[in-house]
């Protein structure tokens, strides 16, 4: 599926876009995280990953099963490729200095393989009504983690940065080991994990559907519209009761998130496809083709500018032919512009690292 590897781009390339925002001082306002309830464009990003993980998944997985491969094993290779992507992230994580005593264990190519692991086993083991209850379980437990179980000195159902369930259980079990920027939470913390393998399971659920034979093109089109508009409609009904929110990943962030991705990756299926137009979109695939490669590269690169001082002489380029507001754009442009020539060359030289 050639709009597979076309979203899988447009979202690394999104999550370049969106880590590399300038001085962090005047940011395009697009390119920054909400600051706690609600969403931007860049607190899509990195759910819509997870989804199409789970959509991949389907693929790679199902066709094995159904030619008769053991499922142990496949489940072994999945352990492997986690472990893997997880090691890369707390190499990345370290670089260039590793001190153990404070190295950040989260982190985001961290939770892909921690959700990856738990997505292959429940698909590997389950039909899509046991992946169904799982996702609902799964959203079910951190919902009543974080409204009933009380936490010392605040009490149960606290929804805030500070004294809520998922911060006070990171503070116990990551203490020194979080986020540098909130220290005593991590975005990608222990308990916001749970909803978040949810993704992954809405996108193995879309991937069954992409793969039924009995339905045209123009109907899984279809379907996957009204339901991505279905999932959409209820995060947003579910914000009434626990907000849409990315830091704690809320079951409605969760379900609003997997709504919007099914949506945006109709698009992408219905004019690639099934109307084959493919023009304009191979840089995306030519992206999505080495997407955990280029995304661990991209943060080598941004780190390795910081390290050098070429960040801020570079940067000044960029804020001497725009105001800051929009040279903030230009150098995650830029960004996104050097990454793909990396993944262009990678192409072409047959590159393509298999986790």
């Amino acid at each position: 599926m050639v709009s597979l590897d076309a979203f899988r781009g447009a979202t690394i390339a999104a999550m370049i876009l969106v880590n590399n925002p300038g001085d962090g001082r005047t940011t395009f306002a697009p390119l920054l995280h909400a600051e706690w309830n609600g969403w931007t464009f860049t607190d899509l990003v990195f759910p819509f990953f997870l989804w199409m993980v789970g959509i991949a998944m389907t693929f790679s997985f199902a066709r094995r099963v159904e030619e008769g491969a053991d499922k142990g094993k496949l489940l072994l290779h999945a352990l492997r490729r986690a472990a893997l992507i997880f090691l890369l992230g707390l190499l990345l994580n370290g670089f260039p200095k590793y001190d153990l005593t404070s190295l950040r264990f989260p982190g985001v190519l961290q939770r892909i393989a921690i959700c990856y692991l738990i997505g292959s086993f429940i698909f590997l083991y389950t039909k899509w009504r046991g992946q169904l209850a799982a996702i609902v379980g799964l959203c079910a437990v951190y919902w009543m983690l974080m409204t009933l179980v009380p936490v010392p000195g605040y009490g149960p159902g606290v929804l805030a940065p500070i004294g809520n369930f998922g911060q006070w259980v990171d503070e116990m079990l990551l203490s020194g080991h979080m986020y540098s920027r909130t220290r005593v939470w991590d975005p990608e913390g222990i308990v916001s994990t749970l909803p978040a393998i949810a993704n992954v399971l809405f996108g193995a659920l879309f991937g069954t559907l992409l793969r039924k034979p009995d339905l045209t093109p123009a109907e899984k089109t279809s379907w996957i519209m009204v339901l991505g508009a279905a999932l959409a409609f209820l995060g947003t009904f579910l914000d009434l009761f626990m907000p849409i929110n990315k830091q704690l990943w809320t079951p409605s962030y969760a379900v609003f998130s997997s709504g919007l991705a099914a949506l945006s990756f109709g698009c992408f299926y219905w004019m690639i496809d099934v109307l084959g137009y493919q023009r304009g979109t191979r840089w995306l695939s030519i992206y999505g083709m080495n997407a955990i490669a280029v995304y661990a590269l991209s943060g080598l690169f941004a780190r390795l500018l910081s390290l050098s001082g070429w960040r801020a002489g570079l940067y000044s380029l960029f804020t001497a032919a725009a105001p800051p507001y929009f040279a903030s754009l230009l150098f995650a442009l830029f960004n996104v512009g050097v990454l793909y020539l990396v993944a262009w060359t990678m192409y072409r030289r047959g590159w393509f690292l298999r986790f």
